[in-house]
């Protein structure tokens, strides 16, 4: 009899608010929550910021970032096993993809989706030998 894997539940574990004016929303954010939004030390993207939520350890921190279009919303990160079953899984189901699986240096892989109600979300996968 084989030992089945414990499955890793699918849950929040980032988000990404945008924003046209960046001290706006960071003041906004600050304000309203208390939250310490500050550059995020070594990022690939200069405007990148990281919002920490000051939240219990299971409570899930984000990040803000300038809007790429009109229509972009925040962006929930779901934590999955494995980004390429779950693009997958997404298209199988009548979602799609708007962004394909790609690397976090040294952290994980995400991929940006859509479902059948033109909600978007990403998949997360921790990944610390992602390239």
């Amino acid at each position: 009899m084989s030992k089945s894997k414990k499955a890793i539940p699918a849950s929040l574990v980032w988000f990404e608010i945008p924003a046209d004016d960046m001290a706006r929303a960071k003041k906004f954010y600050g304000s309203l929550f208390g939250w310490q939004i500050n550059p995020l030390p070594n990022s690939a993207m200069p405007d990148y910021q990281h919002i920490d939520t000051g939240g219990a350890e299971t409570s899930p921190d984000g990040g803000m970032i300038k809007r790429m279009h009109p229509a972009h919303g925040i962006t929930n990160y779901i934590l999955v096993p494995s980004v390429t079953k779950h693009m997958a899984k997404v298209a199988k189901l009548g979602g799609s993809i708007c962004k394909p699986k790609t690397a976090v240096p040294g952290m994980g892989y995400f991929a940006i989706c859509q479902d059948p109600e033109q909600n978007t979300f990403a998949l997360w996968e921790m990944n610390p030998k992602a390239k």
